[in-house]
């Protein structure tokens, strides 16, 4: 069930890697080279790439070919993109064919027309945001709307619109009670979960109210393994914090008996 954040700052990268022509991509690729066969997803958060223009896009790109390079494993865009008509359709366009990530995140705020265009696409899938973990999610997504908080109408009306092979819901992990109502309310869906570590979200007890029979969670760890360590202890300390969070996550999968 990890998910592998790559929310790369080149300040932030190990000294011997800002030495490299392309320091972000040099340090992607020893942290993917030491996870993924520890990892079943790797989430690319656009920003961090965007930020360093085109140089960043090209990072972003050779990341991805990386990661396909290396392993079978799932690559989330981290995009929350959230439109309508002819620009989503683009924008589905731009992550699925051109950059061929397996999902991306989608903000829902402008209703179902914002993310059908990225669904129906075999082997691809919309991630909704549905609870986030920051603060400002009190502004919204807990509103009382007909009896319920705004998010479960969300998660409700959304898992209608796609499948559980192709649609999925960001729930963030430091609302486990929150996180184990959605469950109830998208039994069969799977979540993507930041929010472990550096955020506080605790993995026992996200893995406690989320998880199913067949795992039915991605949970992301971000700066918790890429900065796991320094100099050049950076790259071993990484795949040692990866070890530590997929022990925890195969003990839970081997003691599940019925959906958490």
């Amino acid at each position: 069930m990890l998910c592998v954040g790559l929310d790369t700052e080149e300040h932030l990268v190990p000294e011997h890697f800002k030495q490299e022509s392309h320091p972000v991509r040099a340090f992607n690729e020893a942290i993917v080279e030491v996870t993924h066969d520890l990892a079943v997803a790797y989430k690319l958060n656009l920003a961090f790439y965007e930020a360093l223009g085109d140089e960043g896009w090209l990072d972003l790109e050779a990341t991805i070919a990386y990661i396909r390079s290396k392993s079978d494993c799932f690559i989330i865009a981290d995009a929350k993109r959230g439109d309508i008509g002819n620009t989503a359709r683009k924008y589905a366009e731009a992550f699925f064919d051109t950059l061929d990530v397996d999902a991306v995140t989608l903000s829902p705020y402008m209703g179902r027309d914002s993310i059908t265009p990225f669904l129906g696409r075999n082997g691809k899938w919309a991630v909704v945001l549905g609870v986030t973990s920051n603060p400002g999610a009190e502004d919204f997504q807990f509103l009382v709307a007909d009896g319920k908080p705004l998010y479960e109408h969300v998660i409700q009306r959304t898992a209608g619109w796609g499948s559980p092979e192709e649609l999925m819901f960001v729930v963030g992990a430091t609302r486990p009670g929150i996180l184990a109502r959605i469950r109830t309310l998208a039994p069969e869906h799977f979540f993507l979960v930041p929010g472990v570590g550096a955020q506080g979200g605790d993995l026992e007890q996200v893995l406690a109210a989320g998880m199913t029979v067949d795992g039915g969670l991605l949970i992301n760890s971000s700066r918790g393994i890429l900065y796991a360590g320094q100099g050049k202890e950076a790259i071993s300390s990484a795949r040692r914090a990866a070890q530590t969070i997929q022990a925890s996550m195969a003990r839970a999968l081997a003691t599940v008996g019925t959906p958490g």
